[in-house]
């Protein structure tokens, strides 16, 4: 028994010091308002698990040997007991780059959108309830003339990311009638275009999401559709910054791996963990100007200004806002890296496992942008300590 509470000792103090942080921090107040808004409004973290289950769905039966249904058996939860658990020390390493990734992505594009940006895809190009015809409208208006050319790119990455699916499940019959270095440079260029659309998409997305957390907190009623061409309109705003984003990407993650199909590149994949590290410094760095865009009539040079003046008036708070993400991000990422590693080989319960981890981590997120949207709310309106709660 005396062993038992040893064992528990870490447990407890763990949770004594994240309630102790969690309630006596100097955001706790955005919150707990971002969680009354996920509560009140369920699709902004559902959008994000059924964006992460889809690419999971994706990536289990591309690169999952399954031989027959009886590797998929959900029985093989009945020898939990059995399994073997690691200690932190053997996992925590592959767990700080994704949880940097993560807080990165509450500013930026919190979640991968392939395979659904097919779907997306194609509901873009039919035109659906308006929102290719908003697209065009809005960028005529925003830039002139260079939205003409913003909107062809958009369209052939829209197409690229069409042609992406069809590319990879084609590709081992294709083997023998191409050359395989032509055809593994060929759907390297389909993948690096399809990028831009896949990413531009999330960002759509994000500023959906920022747009129905906007309406929450004024307490205003929005029709759907026009919620829909209102982001898309924000969205027009938002590009300029998130071609910054496409541009620093491409260049030192996407071109390199690229580039490596064309011409001996020695160790390309060595330079990814930095790569991504610099990224995420980069969004992390300007955290505020996405959202700056998202909510203001403001080119990105008073979005860049207004940066800055909101990072030296409220440092301390987003310092804190940046570490209780840290830390949700980490936790939930350790937890990943536990259960993959206890289940093996057991597909079935590796396939319930990272279900139940889509709707854990859509969850998370969706609470921190929310929380993020409502922070800067309050820091912008000067009221952090003085704003009643939200009742509604």
């Amino acid at each position: 028994m005396l062993s038992s509470l040893a064992r528990a000792y870490p447990v407890l103090g763990l949770c004594g010091g994240y309630a102790l942080v969690m309630f006596f921090n100097p955001v706790r107040r955005a919150l707990a308002d971002g969680f009354r808004c996920v509560g009140r409004y369920k699709r902004i973290w559902i959008t994000f698990a059924l964006l992460g289950f889809g690419y999971f769905v994706f990536q289990f039966v591309t690169f999952t040997p399954i031989r027959n249904w009886s590797d998929l058996d959900l029985n093989q939860i009945a020898s939990l007991p059995h399994w073997y658990w690691p200690r932190f020390a053997e996992i925590w390493r592959e767990t700080p780059l994704p949880a940097l990734e993560g807080v990165a992505g509450i500013f930026d594009n919190a979640t991968t959108t392939y395979p659904l940006s097919v779907v997306a895809a194609v509901f873009m190009l039919i035109n659906w309830r308006g929102l290719h015809s908003a697209l065009i409208r809005a960028l005529r208006k925003r830039y002139g003339f260079w939205g003409y050319l913003v909107y062809l790119i958009l369209l052939l990455s829209a197409l690229a990311s069409l042609l992406k699916p069809i590319v990879f499940w084609r590709l081992p019959e294709w083997s023998g009638l191409v050359p395989a270095a032509d055809l593994l440079r060929s759907s390297a260029t389909v993948d690096a275009t399809a990028f831009i659309f896949e990413y531009l998409l999330g960002v759509y997305f994000q500023v959906y999401l920022i747009t129905v957390c906007l309406a929450w907190i004024k307490g205003v009623s929005f029709e759907e559709g026009e919620l829909f061409r209102f982001a898309m309109r924000r969205f027009t705003y938002v590009l300029e910054w998130a071609g910054i984003v496409v541009a620093v990407s491409t260049l030192i993650v996407r071109l390199p791996l690229v580039l490596a199909y064309f011409t001996n590149i020695p160790g390309v994949l060595d330079y990814l963990p930095i790569a991504r590290v610099l990224m995420s410094g980069l969004i992390i760095a300007f955290c505020s100007v996405q959202i700056s865009l998202a909510l203001h009539n403001e080119t990105l040079i008073e979005a860049m200004r207004a940066h800055g003046q909101f990072v030296r008036q409220n440092a301390g708070r987003l310092a804190w806002f940046l570490i209780i993400c840290g830390l949700h991000f980490f936790a939930i990422m350790i937890c990943d890296a536990v259960m993959r590693s206890a289940i093996a080989d057991r597909l079935g319960a590796l396939f319930l496992w990272k279900f139940s981890f889509a709707f854990l981590r859509g969850m998370v997120t969706g609470w921190l942008l929310a929380s993020w949207v409502c922070l800067f709310r309050q820091c912008e309106n000067r009221r952090i300590n003085q704003e009643k709660w939200i009742q509604y």
